[in-house]
């Protein structure tokens, strides 16, 4: 394996336009989806594509985040990068003028996300393996080196997090049988705010036809009553047998959502989604009280390890929706898995990347951790733009076999 050295970082402002009506929800009325692109080249032919997602304006102050907090990385070679790449992602985290932005959240953290899915992404590319085979090659020792686990030692050090990749070691050889069948996928892209009840039921059928089982509806509409006939429209479209999910995308003071909460209880959701505001630990704990059994999913509007523990910890949730693209990428998205993972809960992650880097997350959450089988999140709104854009058939997400992350853009495309 010949050395492969950082020569140069670049941050790239990449924006996409949407199809009328796409993307909405309750809180984002006209996204733009955006990317900001941390590309790392290394003199030669291979490069790494790290992304984190916007909604257009802002898009520019991310980019800006990740020239500034990249800089470090130039002339390091990938493998000792890697190697000790817990260390290096703290030191990023807390550069002394950067970090009082955040600290660890917002536009900081978004540019981390990039920065670290492009190291991961070059460091599969230099090894010739695609991130999900990388990962699992890995040892736990060398697996805990990947991990900052500050401020999370209370309830996971890195002898317990060792001890967790190790336990789970002997179960690895029956679950690897996911790797053949693919992973289940949920279809949100049936259900935006702004569809017209009849397009809503159209996609519906639809993506049935095409094998999806599970689906999503935005709800959170200022006129509940339009929410409600959303609902029972798209149970009477899917089927009694149909897995369906509302997603609120944080809309709900707690009396509205306690109140919808219990009326959507009547339509057997698998979960409701950021039922109300993302910081609220307590008001997530009085939720699961007042809507039990329906369960509360959350995790697009975390932004660190630190409040995934909190809200773990607190009971504050069901199912843990963390993402790569927002926490600090992939290092992090794999610290809040073994936080999930300890604590029993099931992560179903949310996919601000379209599932590109998510669909080899959830493989290796499933054999290495053997986390339960759920769904992975389907959008299919930048599928054009990806070089290798994932692969769903029969409702099922085909398993990536090119070395990488899956994040390389067609308008980035790789030197030959």
């Amino acid at each position: 394996m010949a050395d492969c050295f950082i020569t140069r970082v670049s941050a790239i402002d990449k924006r996409y336009s949407l199809p009328p009506g796409a993307g909405s929800d309750a809180v984002h009325s006209n996204p733009e989806y955006s990317l900001a692109v941390t590309r790392l080249e290394t003199g030669g032919p291979l490069a790494g594509t790290g992304i984190t997602l916007t909604l257009g304006r802002g898009n520019r102050l991310v980019c800006d985040a990740i020239e500034i907090l990249a800089r470090p990385l130039i002339g390091r070679e990938i493998e000792a990068l890697m190697a000790e790449f817990g260390r290096v992602l703290r030191q990023l985290a807390d550069d002394p003028a950067m970090r009082w932005l955040g600290p660890h959240k917002g536009v900081v953290h978004l540019a981390l996300a990039s920065i670290t899915n492009a190291c991961f992404d070059l460091w599969a590319k230099s090894r010739g393996v695609p991130l999900w085979k990388l990962l699992l090659d890995l040892s736990p020792d060398e697996l805990v080196a990947l991990l900052d686990l500050s401020y999370v030692e209370d309830v996971l050090t890195p002898e317990q997090a060792r001890e967790i990749f190790a336990e789970r070691w002997a179960g690895r050889t029956e679950r690897e049988s996911i790797l053949k069948q693919g992973y289940p996928g949920y279809d949100t892209s049936v259900g935006w705010m702004a569809y017209e009840d009849q397009k809503v039921c159209e996609l519906t059928k639809a993506a049935l036809a095409k094998g999806f089982t599970a689906f999503k509806l935005k709800v959170g509409s200022p006129d509940h009553g339009r929410d409600l006939r959303r609902a029972q429209l798209l149970r009477e479209c899917a089927g009694d047998r149909a897995t369906l999910m509302f997603d609120a995308n944080q809309q709900w003071n707690l009396f509205a959502a306690t109140e919808m909460g219990r009326e959507l209880a009547a339509l057997r959701p698998l979960w409701i989604e950021e039922p109300t505001h993302p910081d609220d630990v307590l008001g997530h704990v009085k939720l699961t009280r007042e809507l039990a059994p329906v369960k509360l999913a959350a995790g697009e509007h975390m932004p660190n390890r630190v409040v995934f523990k909190n809200f773990i910890e607190a009971g504050a949730i069901h199912f843990v929706q963390a993402d790569a693209v927002r926490l600090a990428g992939i290092s992090e998205f794999l610290t809040v898995s073994l936080l999930a993972t300890r604590f029993g809960l099931p992560l179903v992650p949310h996919v601000g990347d379209m599932g590109q880097l998510h669909q080899h997350l959830v493989l290796f959450n499933r054999v290495a951790l053997g986390q339960e089988i759920h769904f992975l999140e389907h959008i299919p709104h930048l599928r054009q733009h990806f070089l290798f854009p994932v692969e769903v058939e029969g409702g099922v997400y085909r398993t990536p076999q090119e070395p990488g992350a899956s994040t390389d853009l067609v308008d980035l495309r790789p030197s030959a």
